[in-house]
């Protein structure tokens, strides 16, 4: 029944009216969450469909946005972007081949097969019908886990804390793209430059040279606006153009009883798989889609089908794809550790709006807490309304070339961030963010796990000291507690089983040699 009673609180909050003051008419009562709950999705959805955006670079470019927004509000809009954009990835794999997110890159295979086959509807609907479903599910599955999950993290204390954060950053580097030494690099330079600033127990100014303007330390929004945002757009500008999009018409996006009932085991599936995955420190929720389309090759009768338009290899990996995005709210809404960058930058919202991440999140803005759960399954029932009605916009939208589109999205994008603290210098800073980060993603580093090592490091030091003062000054409380010990060794576990494979190849080319 407590369940009930909490989703009862997160719809009243959602369908919450408040009074909004509009020019001529005055104040008229609105229901903002909804309004923010249908931005997000169709923002989600927009960049979803624009291949080269991502949510990532898209709420970065959003977060001086929330600055005006109640807290519930900012983070349901924020949510509704990253669920909304897996929605729309598909609709660009399908039609033009070019997965609009890393996630919908399994999907392009067979529904761009479909497409090309005069199927593009069918491929359309089924991802939005198996989204839909698996939307519906995860939120259950997080409703499920929430009050649990929380009251054990309250038994936490700094050190168990501290040695979950770094099993979190362990996932990180292991399930990040490429190479292991540079996501390596990329998590440790994240954490030092966590640790710009002054340090507030001894007052003294850290790795600051002189320069003023980050004695307070780097912030949050202008490192990732620059690592995320500007770069982005740099990368893309700098992509060839090439747009396979689909001549043949999409046809009826029903799709047909026969094809229900062959990609209603696949949804289920990956709708478990996905919903499994998504709570994975180090974005597990991108393993979900390649998961699922692997088991339902190896389980069909028919594999050689897989590849040329096989209506399970659209609808099992769309399921997980959105299943995953939502249950990796799970252990940032309980034990306040982003599992990807995208959550890192949630965190990011939350401490914007002076909401510390974690377990008390539950107790102390539970509004919030269930308003944004619930808000998801009036999300996903918006998405399908937005998806497959306005298809015929979707596809022209994907002719417009990103020449046009990229310098509006860096106007609006100084504006914002010049509007945080009115000061020039924050722009510049943002500028040099932008070229750091084009560099490293032309020099092959990933800047995703940069941004965990940023949120988190604050995070860890922050619990390690508090540790250290528990124990006097000395390490052993850390690995003394059992559950901070077993955290501890399961992170070097999985190091050491991540290392060891690249090791052996590395030994072997030397002998070969």
């Amino acid at each position: 029944m407590d369940i009930l009673a909490n989703l009862g609180l997160g719809f009243a909050t959602v369908l919450n009216l408040a009074y909004v003051q509009l020019p001529l008419i005055g104040a008229v009562p609105l229901p903002t969450n909804i309004l923010l709950c249908f931005v997000g999705c169709l923002v989600g959805t927009l960049i979803g469909v624009l291949p080269g955006v991502g949510p990532i670079a898209t709420i970065t470019m959003l977060l001086p946005i929330t600055f005006g927004l109640p807290p519930t509000g900012a983070l349901i809009m924020l949510a509704g972007i990253y669920y909304g954009a897996q929605y729309g990835g598909s609709t660009t794999a399908i039609l033009v081949n070019i997965p609009g997110e890393a996630t919908s890159v399994v999907t392009a295979i067979d529904g761009h097969e479909m497409a090309k086959r005069g199927r593009a509807g069918s491929a359309l609907g089924i991802a939005a019908i198996g989204s839909f479903f698996a939307g519906c599910v995860a939120t259950v599955v997080i409703a499920a886990l929430a009050v649990p999950l929380t009251r054990m993290a309250l038994m936490f204390g700094p050190a168990e804390y501290f040695s979950l954060m770094v099993m979190g950053l362990v996932f990180a580097v292991v399930l990040a793209h490429g190479s292991l030494v540079k996501a390596m690099a990329m998590i440790f330079l994240g954490l030092l430059l966590s640790t710009v600033g002054t340090d507030l127990e001894t007052g003294q100014d850290r790795l600051t040279f002189g320069f003023e303007p980050i004695s307070d330390g780097i912030d949050f929004a202008i490192l990732a606006m620059g690592i995320f945002g500007f770069a982005e757009v740099l990368r893309n500008l700098g992509i060839d153009e090439k747009r396979d999009l689909v001549s043949k018409p999409i046809g009826r996006l029903l799709p047909s009883t026969a094809e229900l009932r062959e990609a209603s085991m696949p949804v289920l599936r990956g709708t478990i798989v996905g919903s499994i995955l998504g709570i994975l420190p180090g974005n597990g929720a991108v393993l979900g889609p390649f998961a699922s389309y692997s088991l339902e090759k190896r389980i069909s009768r028919h594999p050689e089908r897989f590849g040329r338009g096989a209506i399970e290899g659209v609808a099992g990996p769309e399921s997980a794809n959105n299943a995953g995005a939502q249950t990796s709210f799970i252990p940032l809404l309980t034990l306040g550790v982003p599992p990807n960058a995208v959550m890192a930058l949630m965190v990011g919202a939350m401490t914007i709006q002076g909401i510390i991440p974690g377990p008390q999140v539950m107790t102390r803005n539970p509004d919030l807490f269930w308003g944004m759960i619930t808000s998801m399954w009036i999300g996903n029932l918006m998405l399908l309304v937005i998806n497959l009605p306005m298809i015929g916009i979707w596809v022209r939208l994907l002719q417009v070339p990103y020449r046009l589109l990229f310098p509006t999205i860096l106007i609006f994008s100084c504006i914002g961030i010049y509007s945080i603290n009115n000061q020039p210098m924050d722009v510049i800073m943002t500028a040099g963010f932008a070229l750091a980060g084009y560099t490293l993603i032309k020099l092959g580093f990933e800047p995703a796990p940069l941004l965990l090592g940023f949120v988190l490091g604050k995070l860890m030091e922050d619990n390690l000291r508090r540790a250290l003062l528990m124990s006097r000054g000395s390490l052993l409380g850390v690995i003394e507690r059992p559950l901070s010990a077993a955290l501890l060794i399961v992170a070097a576990a999985i190091l050491c089983a991540a290392i060891l494979p690249t090791l052996r190849r590395g030994r072997d080319r030397v002998f070969a040699e």
